[in-house]
């Protein structure tokens, strides 16, 4: 098989001596060689499957995908230079400063608000491009994408890495060309005649997003979303729990070496290989983590109700940290009908218990951590040195 053949052309850049690429339709001519992905196949739909069944056993699997859309949103956002930490949004969403700069905070808040738009929408809409149009414009909505036409196609050229287009790695489409390659982008979106795995067509949708990149800015995290979406769509996941920027993070130069490798030899086969072991590993540290999760809630119902202080409100409070694991008085007073010195007798019970810690030290204005859960969920969300 000549994998060449599937390389895109090259076309001149609009007033400047570089060359773009305009990448070839989907699916890649030759078909795949899927030959030596089946086992790699198994491997991932397995996992995916084990996955998909924990959403189905978990007592509240809302509670479990709250927290991985944020967990997400912090891994996908630091790829793109954020030093927003879980902690750091959490304390946001809690009205509380972060110890990070705002916009970077604001810009991982936004990622969650465009996630949850899509996903909503998809329970209506097809996946397409006034679908991605409209979860570009939530994704931006902040101080820093605010002038990058949010929910729009862009009508300039960008490039990525360089400092203009005739140092850059990696030249897209110019914007005369840049609809016929979403339009054709999007025919592979509706198309029931190729008959693809649903997680092939997801890593092919994924690099051809990327390669397109047809918006100013946030292609690199509406890309990663898209996987998702897919996934979703083909009916592979019932609940949205499959997040692969940890893995992408965590191997970020293999990542970006893949998606170049597919542009300059055609070689779709190989980023596959590494999108599918993504999605194993992926899968089976989600299915972990979810195990883990259950496992901690459980254990410490238990410790409050062989306390002999098992209240009411302390099982009201603890519930109430399963969804907010940061939070305040305030917070807590607001959610439920209960007095101030009754909220704070409770997380007093549940701090001696050993399951909530106060973090500032202070009279006033405290604000109390699910400090065991928050340890799981921070698995991998440190942020990136450059």
């Amino acid at each position: 098989m000549d994998k060449k053949k599937r390389i895109g052309r090259y076309e001149k850049g609009l007033g400047g001596s570089f060359k773009t690429y305009i990448p070839s339709p989907l699916p890649p001519i030759p078909p795949l060689d899927l030959s030596d992905l089946y086992p790699l196949l198994d491997r991932a739909s397995s996992a995916l499957g084990r996955l998909d069944g924990m959403s189905m056993v978990l007592p509240d699997p809302s509670l479990i995908l709250y927290m991985y859309v944020r967990k997400e949103a912090v891994l996908s956002s630091q790829i793109e230079g954020t030093q927003s930490s879980l902690s750091d949004l959490l304390l946001f969403e809690t009205e509380e400063a972060p110890g990070v700069p705002i916009d970077d905070v604001t810009e991982v808040s936004c990622y969650v608000s465009a996630m949850n738009h899509g996903l909503k929408r998809l329970e209506k809409l097809p996946l397409s491009l006034r679908l991605i149009r409209e979860i570009h414009a939530k994704l931006m909505n902040n101080s820093r994408g605010g002038n990058k036409n949010p929910g729009e196609f862009r009508k300039t050229q960008n490039w990525i890495g360089g400092s203009s287009p005739e140092y850059a790695r990696f030249v897209p489409p110019p914007p005369n060309v840049l609809m016929e390659c979403l339009d054709n982008l999007e025919k592979f979106l509706y198309d029931e005649k190729t008959k693809l795995p649903a997680l092939i067509k997801a890593a092919l949708i994924h690099v051809q997003f990327e390669t397109i990149h047809p918006f100013l800015d946030g292609n690199g995290r509406l890309g990663r979303l898209l996987i998702t979406f897919v996934l979703c769509n083909e009916g592979l996941l019932k609940q949205p729990l499959l997040y692969l920027s940890l893995y992408f993070k965590a191997n970020r130069q293999n990542y970006y070496d893949y998606l170049q490798l597919v542009r300059e030899t055609g070689d779709w086969e190989a980023w596959i290989k590494f999108f599918l072991n993504g999605v194993t590993e992926t899968a089976n540290q989600a299915t972990e983590t979810a195990q883990n999760i259950m496992d901690l809630f459980k254990k410490d119902r238990s410790k409050i109700e062989i306390s002999g202080k098992s209240t009411a409100t302390v099982l009201t409070i603890h519930s109430y940290m399963q969804e907010h694991p940061i939070s305040n008085t305030t917070k807590i007073k607001g959610a439920f009908n209960i007095s101030l010195p009754t909220i704070l007798r409770g997380l007093k019970t549940l701090e001696t218990l050993g399951i909530v810690k106060e973090i500032t030290g202070k009279d006033r204005h405290k604000i109390f951590v699910y400090q065991d859960f928050l340890q799981i969920l921070n698995q991998g969300t440190d942020a990136i040195s450059y």
